[in-house]
């Protein structure tokens, strides 16, 4: 009898090795997730896990991608995609990064604080960061499509702008540091980022 998997097995188990990930990075922090570790967590051996992902970068930077789709992050977009104009979009990915931030808050933590010393959790912190200024800069370049778009800032520095107002440095400060609401986050970045960039 063989011992390959199938391909529905196959997925099941990426999917575990990925929730296992999740669950530690979100505990403990990257630092402290070894793909032994991950391993232990799923149940398999170390050997089955670089099977699915052959180095810790990419199964770092599959773990956030993984967290986006149960997160349905693409539903979540649904309205700044479908925005009939580039305030209305702009205000719509706002909203939409903003009330996310919280939830794959433990996550981004342990990456951020981690990347100066650890490659794989850059590696995976940057791709994320590389999505979030994708949205930015959509955003941006519908605000100029409709000629909102400040004379004084070129698409680049807007999209630099607006993601730097998006950080999750930014959240934590506002959020927890100096005790914001949720609500009063999103509405206040979004006045925010209209007052920087229109004109």
């Amino acid at each position: 009898m063989s011992s390959a998997q199938s391909p529905k097995q196959e997925s099941d188990t990426r999917s575990r090795i990925l929730d296992s990930a999740w669950k530690l990075l979100a505990g403990k922090g990257a630092g402290a997730v070894r793909m032994s570790d991950i391993a232990k967590q799923t149940g398999i051996s170390r050997q089955a896990v670089y099977l699915h992902f052959p180095s810790r970068a990419e199964l770092l930077v599959a773990t956030t991608r993984h967290i986006d789709q149960v997160k349905n992050v693409d539903e979540r977009l649904a309205a700044s995609r479908s925005a009939r104009s580039g305030i209305e979009r702009l205000d719509a990915y706002i909203a939409a990064w903003g009330n996310y931030i919280p939830e794959i808050h433990g996550v981004a933590r342990a990456l951020i604080a981690l990347q100066d010393q650890d490659e794989d959790a850059r590696a995976a912190w940057t791709d994320r960061m590389n999505a979030v200024r994708h949205g930015c800069a959509a955003a941006v370049a519908a605000l100029s499509r409709d000629n909102q778009l400040s004379a004084e800032l070129s698409e680049r520095e807007a999209t630099d702008l607006l993601c730097s107002l998006l950080s999750v440095e930014s959240w934590e400060q506002l959020r927890q540091l100096c005790g914001w609401s949720q609500a009063r986050y999103v509405e206040l970045m979004q006045r925010t980022a209209r007052r920087a960039l229109l004109r």
